[in-house]
């Protein structure tokens, strides 16, 4: 059993063939909710079966409490044929776990079929908290080197940034992919999306990164000379700089922009004598937590390795890397 997918539109619908021992059978993709539709002929052809017995499924599934109907059951229109005529009609169409739920229920050497592979991807899973379908990543695999490639071209010759934070950098940037040609041409978003108002004083902000500091010191990760600022008010002028205003109006307007340009202030600035980099990250994490924006995807692998891709960065590159940042931001 495999899955291949094909974009039926330019907007996000997009639609999963499952090829099943009967051949193919096309499903709606609804890949924004992560999961597929299919109609009642559709699953009954999927496990070689009639449509009453999928429907005196589907009634029992719902009757007994295991499914709710508002959550797994989307009407859709679809427009058939009907003679010589195409007739527009609403469609209930069931969400992947109604056919997962159907397919335990079947009673056919197809739906047999389905729940033996169901089984062993399910126990795969359990045993290694992972499961591979090798077709898929076969079909993805050269997308997937250029991914990589697009992010260790930004990187300067020589860098320190490790291969495994390369990937973290790939995976963090998953959901909102970019290619070489938008870095090199600048087409990265230029605003955030979260308009919301977050205050942050320098005497906050030097409060955290001094906590930050004591407790790197007393685990011995630190030096005396971490986190001591180069010149006084060097932190209050980068929080200046971040909630700055022009004409009664903030310069950076969102939680994103300001996040990002206060990462790239602390570690390009070098506000202190040791530390800009570690002190950058941990400033960037602690306003985004603040402002209660901040995303799953940021592992500490992906934003050592989004720090240090801005600390190597060549300072004409400023709109670069914080449009960089901006895009990982997205949700």
């Amino acid at each position: 059993m495999t899955k291949k997918r094909k974009t039926q539109r330019a907007s996000r619908q997009e639609l999963v063939l499952y090829q099943a021992k009967s051949g193919q059978i096309e499903f709606r993709g609804d890949f924004e909710h992560e999961t597929i539709w299919g109609s009642i002929p559709q699953i009954a052809a999927l496990f070689g079966v009639q449509n009453p017995a999928i429907s005196k499924h589907l009634a029992n599934i719902y009757d007994e409490g295991e499914l709710e109907r508002v959550t797994t059951v989307s009407k859709m229109e679809t427009v058939q044929m009907e003679g010589k005529r195409e007739v527009k009609r609403q469609i209930e169409y069931y969400n992947l776990d109604a056919i997962l739920s159907v397919g335990y229920r079947v009673n056919s050497k197809q739906a047999t079929q389905f729940r033996i592979w169901a089984t062993k991807t399910l126990k795969q899973h359990i045993l290694h908290g992972y499961t591979i379908n090798k077709k898929r990543v076969a079909y993805n695999y050269e997308q997937f080197l250029r991914a990589v490639s697009d992010v260790k071209a930004l990187l300067p010759v020589g860098g320190r940034i490790h291969a495994q934070d390369v990937l973290e950098l790939v995976n963090a940037f998953a959901s909102t992919w970019f290619s070489l040609d938008a870095y090199d041409t600048q087409r990265f978003p230029k605003k955030g999306i979260t308009k919301k108002q977050v205050t942050v004083t320098a005497d906050e902000l030097s409060q955290v990164l001094e906590n930050f500091k004591e407790e790197l010191r007393a685990q011995k990760q630190a030096t005396a000379l971490f986190g001591q600022e180069r010149s006084e008010r060097a932190i209050q002028g980068i929080v200046g700089n971040v909630f700055q205003t022009f004409g009664g109006k903030e310069l950076y307007q969102t939680v994103e922009e300001k996040a990002a340009h206060l990462l790239y202030f602390i570690v390009k600035n070098h506000p202190f004598t040791d530390g800009n980099k570690r002190s950058g990250a941990l400033a960037f994490v602690w306003f985004l937590r603040k402002a209660g924006v901040l995303r799953a995807s940021l592992t500490p692998e992906a934003l050592t390795a989004l720090t240090l891709l801005v600390a190597e960065s060549d300072a004409a590159e400023k709109d670069k890397m914080t449009g960089l940042v901006l895009l990982l931001l997205q949700k």
